[in-house]
């Protein structure tokens, strides 16, 4: 089989993770030749046999969506694949080939997300993002197949498209994620160093509104009331200033916040860490917060469970499908009931004691190999192009049906991917 795989999406993130752990699982397999378009600059880390071809791209941002459009098809053809896989949540309105279209980008979704921008007066954002929703939403119809990450957020786009959407869980590879020895830069590390006695509680993500890092801030003074006697740090993997964060969010207001709140004290900015050292971050936490108030999959949750690190999380439906119980949930945009999550994790060492465990459990079960075995049967089916993918999912489903929110329904396929829409046959 010959996979073209579009991943000029991937700058940032999850979807940059989505690549890092995906194209090594394709080298060297015997049976698959793969073409893979990316941004120039991420060639360097992919080091592959024979069976890869890469294509480095340099488009802007704003003109990605024209390039895909124009120029991917001739890129295609030449590559004489039998499948295109679109990563980056849009697909292509005539592809020559058929097409798996991967959608993780819930603010698209998000009431609380347009909520948020028009309280900061982020209107072009808003407009600029209803423009892009618009495109996501007709791209699921364009794809022959669109897999979500999480059976939450493929629950959330079956209710926006009225379309089939399967649920196929992205993966964790432990050893890979913590093969790599190189030490953390020695700024990062002495940051981490003048921590050590403190409660320390870390939140991996770049700044956006829809982290909401504003809630956990807020969280802060609160929590020091609760825990007076200890001394308290929160480690971010960003900075909180302008031009230090990918994309265009502004993070002056939780800049501001901070100082607002008497709270630079308790904020270390560690800044950006490269993904191969993150294990050393999560090994120097005690406990991992997110307060995201949307989410389809959240890869750190799942590296927070692997390294033993107890988790309080927003009370998202994915947050409690990914984490079950090695996690405790608060409302999202509560920072009294954050700040009482933490306090009694970190008050209860036999709390703390079993969501370790837990989460070092959970964890074991999400799997990039099973991950990509999951795909490429995908694949394989639209290369050999039953009559038609409706079909071969009517064919595949179990005959047992478990109803979700407005008559969705959810089956098991063969390819271990869960089929969720409010069409799902009967």
């Amino acid at each position: 089989m010959r996979l073209f795989i579009n991943s000029l999406a991937a700058s940032a993130g999850g979807g940059l993770t989505y690549i890092r752990n995906v194209v090594p699982l394709l080298d060297g397999r015997p049976d698959l030749r793969v073409t893979i378009v990316l941004n120039s600059g991420l060639r360097g880390e992919f080091h592959c046999s024979e069976n890869i071809e890469f294509l480095e791209v340099t488009v802007p941002a704003a003109r990605r969506f024209w390039f895909e459009q124009t120029e991917l098809p001739g890129m295609i053809r030449h590559s004489r694949a039998n499948v295109l896989l679109s990563t980056g949540n849009i697909s292509l309105r005539r592809s020559p080939i058929p097409q798996i279209l991967l959608s993780r980008n819930s603010i698209y979704l998000s009431p609380d997300f347009y909520r948020d921008l028009r309280a900061r007066g982020e209107y072009r954002v808003w407009l600029d993002t209803r423009l892009r929703a618009m495109i996501a939403r007709k791209s699921i119809v364009w794809a022959d197949l669109t897999v979500a990450p999480s059976e939450a957020f493929a629950s959330e786009l079956a209710r926006w498209t009225g379309r089939n959407i399967l649920a196929v869980h992205h993966g964790f590879d432990g050893d890979n994620f913590t093969q790599n020895s190189d030490s953390l830069a020695p700024d990062i590390q002495e940051k981490l160093n003048a921590a050590k006695g403190s409660l320390r509680i870390l939140f991996v993500s770049h700044y956006n509104y829809y982290r909401n890092f504003e809630t956990l801030i807020q969280s802060l003074p609160l929590l020091r009331e609760r825990l007076s006697s200890r001394s308290i740090k929160l480690l971010l993997t960003c900075r909180l200033a302008p031009g230090r964060n990918p994309g265009n969010y502004n993070p002056e207001s939780a800049q501001s916040l901070v100082k607002k709140l008497g709270v630079s004290d308790m904020v270390v900015e560690l800044g950006s860490i490269p993904y191969r050292q993150l294990h050393r971050v999560y090994a120097s936490a005690d406990i991992y917060v997110t307060p995201a108030y949307t989410e389809t999959f959240a890869h750190p949750l799942v590296e927070a469970m692997a390294s033993g690190v107890p988790i309080v999380a927003s009370d998202l439906p994915v947050h409690r499908e990914i984490c079950e119980d090695a996690a405790v949930y608060f409302s999202k945009f509560s920072p009294p009931m954050l700040a009482e999550r933490i306090s009694q994790i970190a008050s209860s060492p036999e709390s703390m004691s079993r969501m370790t465990a837990a989460g070092r459990l959970r964890a074991r079960q999400f799997s990039w190999k099973a991950h990509v075995d999951k795909i490429l049967d995908l694949c394989a089916r639209l290369a050999n192009r039953t009559p038609s993918w409706e079909m071969s999912v009517k064919e595949s489903v179990d005959p047992g049906i478990s109803r979700q929110n407005l008559q969705s329904d959810r089956r098991e396929n063969r390819s271990g991917a869960a089929l969720i829409g409010p069409t799902a046959p009967e």
